[in-house]
């Protein structure tokens, strides 16, 4: 019986301790309004997310976020509200699309372009040091 007693208090006690993982595990209200708030630009300050703005319109902007986040709206539909206010350019990272394309595409192909001339140049001095 007190086998049974201490088996059952032990898995009560494993349960309870994975419960209280899960519960913490889960993102607060003001997890969630800093995570989509790091996706969206300040329409009024300089290189800075709304997460990170201290600015009026980007506590304005938090706060609509929290309030449709409560009303239970998605991330996407939150996102895609401030588009359909500010435009893509409200979007921290710019879709791979029309002229966001050409902003994924520069760095990589600059890259390249950079290590070909590197190439050609370190082939050159090393030709014409011989």
């Amino acid at each position: 019986m007190r086998r049974v007693l201490a088996i059952s208090a032990t898995l009560a006690g494993v349960l309870v301790f994975g419960l209280a993982c899960v519960a913490s595990a889960a993102p607060t209200l003001e997890d969630q309004v800093y995570a989509i708030a790091k996706e969206l630009m300040c329409p009024v300050c300089a290189g800075q997310t709304v997460a990170e703005s201290s600015s009026q319109l980007a506590e304005q902007m938090r706060g609509t976020i929290r309030e449709r986040l409560r009303a239970g709206q998605t991330r996407e539909e939150i996102i895609a509200y401030f588009v359909s206010q500010f435009g893509e350019g409200v979007l921290a990272a710019p879709p791979a699309r029309g002229s966001g394309l050409l902003l994924w595409l520069i760095p990589p192909l600059a890259l390249g372009v950079g290590a070909i001339i590197l190439q050609r140049f370190i082939r050159r001095n090393l030709s014409a040091s011989r």
